[in-house]
C-alpha cells in the first residue's frame, strides 16, 4: 500500500500539478526502476531509468546541464554542454554503479536502436548520474550490474512513478530521514499554449538542522534520530518539459534546480554532488547526421520564461519532500546497529495544520 504524498498530508505547495504530479506528466516520457534489496548481503540499491523518447529510433533530446557542487558524477554532460542535446536514456544509480550502468545502458541502446547502430558509424553516450548510498548499502560490494540497467529500461512506463526506496533511490538518505526517489509536476500556460514542467530527484543530501519545508523549520522541530554531524550526500535533479526550448534556455532551467533544493534548506555542502539536467521533448526530429542541411526548430521567447522557471523551482521543491514522505525505517550497514528513520508524517501534517489545531512545539537547540 502506497503512503500518502506530501499534498495528501495537507502541505500547501503552490502551483498546479499535472494529473499524476510526476515527471511522467510530460507526454511520452517513461520511467522505470530496478530495485535491489537483500539484507543478508547488505544490499539496498538499484537503478532508475528515464526515457524521454521511448521507441526504436534514436532522436536528439534537447538539454542543458548545471552543477551547483561538483562532488559527484553525471556522464555525457560534456557533449550536452557543447551540443545542447543527448541521445537515449538518463540513468541514476549509486556512486560505484556508474560504470556498470553505463555498460548496460550502452548495450541496451545498441540493441534497441539496432538499425541505426548497424548502418551508421554510431556511438552511445548515455547520461548516467549517481549519489552515494554507502550508509544503507554495502556500496563496495558493487551489487549493481549491467543487466540491472537493462531491467530498469525494460520496465519503463508512462504511468505513475513509485517514490522513496525505488530504483537508484533505494539506499538514499535526505536530511537524515529516509530519502530516495521523488517527483512532481506543474502545468502552466505560455503564449496561449499549455506546457508541463516536471522534476524527478534522487534525494540523498542535507543534514537535519537545515531542513525547511515551505518555510517551516521542520528539521529543528524533529531533531530525533539524526545520523551525521556534517553533509555527506548528494542530489541529482532531472527537469523535463514539453516546452520548446534551446539548449541554452534549458541550461537556465537546470540552474533553477539549485533554488528548488535551496528552498528545502541545503546550501549545497562541500561533500555534496548537486548536479542537474533539464531536457525538452519538443522539436522531435532525426539524428543530426541524418537531417537536412537547414534545421528548423521552435523555441519559446526567453522573455516569457519566468513562470516556467518558477514552475521548475516548485516541482523540484515538492519532489524532495515527496521522496521523504514515501520513506520507511531502514537499518544502517555502515555503521551497523543504527536506523535511518522515515520522517514522521503525522507530525509533519500537524506542523501544517490550521493554527488552532497546532500542537505547541519548541525549536531544538542546534
Amino acid at each position: 500500500m502506497s503512503k500518502p504524498r506530501a499534498r495528501d498530508l495537507g502541505l500547501p505547495f503552490p502551483g498546479t500539478p499535472g494529473p499524476l504530479n510526476a515527471i511522467t506528466d510530460v507526454p511520452g516520457l517513461a520511467v522505470g526502476f530496478c530495485t535491489l534489496t537483500d539484507p543478508e548481503k547488505k544490499m539496498r540499491t538499484g537503478v532508475t531509468a528515464i526515457l524521454p523518447r521511448p521507441g526504436k529510433q534514436p532522436k536528439p533530446v534537447w538539454a542543458g546541464q548545471y552543477s551547483l557542487n561538483g562532488n559527484g558524477e553525471m556522464t555525457g554532460t560534456h557533449w550536452v554542454n557543447d551540443a545542447g542535446y543527448f541521445v537515449g536514456p538518463v540513468m541514476i544509480t549509486n556512486t560505484h554503479g556508474v560504470g556498470a550502468v553505463h555498460h548496460g545502458t550502452t548495450k541496451w541502446m545498441i540493441q534497441n536502436y539496432s538499425d541505426y547502430f548497424t548502418t551508421e558509424h554510431a556511438w552511445a553516450m548515455p547520461v548516467v548520474a549517481e549519489t552515494y548510498d554507502g550508509v544503507l548499502n554495502d556500496i563496495n560490494a558493487m551489487h549493481v550490474e549491467p543487466d540491472h540497467a537493462i531491467a530498469a529500461l525494460d520496465a519503463a512506463t508512462t504511468g505513475p512513478v513509485a517514490e522513496g526506496s525505488t530504483g537508484g533511490g533505494n539506499g538514499m538518505i535526505c536530511y537524515e530521514f529516509k530519502g530516495g526517489t521523488g517527483t512532481s509536476s506543474r502545468k502552466l500556460p505560455i503564449g496561449g499554449q499549455e506546457y508541463t514542467v516536471a522534476a524527478l530527484v534522487q534525494a540523498n543530501h542535507g543534514i537535519r538542522p537545515w531542513l525547511s519545508v515551505l518555510g517551516r523549520p521542520v528539521g529543528q522541530l524533529m531533531p530525533e534520530g539524526a545520523l551525521h554531524s556534517r553533509e555527506m550526500g548528494s542530489i541529482i535533479v532531472i527537469i523535463a518539459t514539453d516546452a520548446p526550448l534551446s539548449g541554452l534556455s534549458l541550461r537556465q532551467v537546470a540552474k533553477r534546480a539549485a533554488i528548488g533544493i535551496g528552498r528545502g534548506g541545503t546550501p549545497g555542502g562541500n561533500n555534496s554532488g548537486d548536479i542537474f539536467l533539464a531536457l525538452s521533448t519538443a522539436n522531435d526530429g532525426p539524428m543530426p547526421q541524418q537531417a537536412e542541411a537547414l534545421l528548423t526548430k521552435q523555441e519559446l521567447n526567453n522573455e516569457l520564461l519566468d513562470n516556467l522557471y518558477m514552475a521548475a523551482v516548485e516541482a523540484v521543491e515538492e519532489s524532495v519532500v515527496n521522496a521523504m514522505v514515501a520513506g520507511v525505517d531502514v537499518p544502517t550497514v555502515k555503521p551497523e546497529g543504527k536506523t535511518c528513520h522515515a520522517i514522521d508524517t503525522a507530525r509533519l501534517r500537524a506542523i501544517f495544520a490550521p493554527e488552532a489545531d497546532q500542537p505547541k512545539a519548541k525549536l531544538a537547540r542546534v
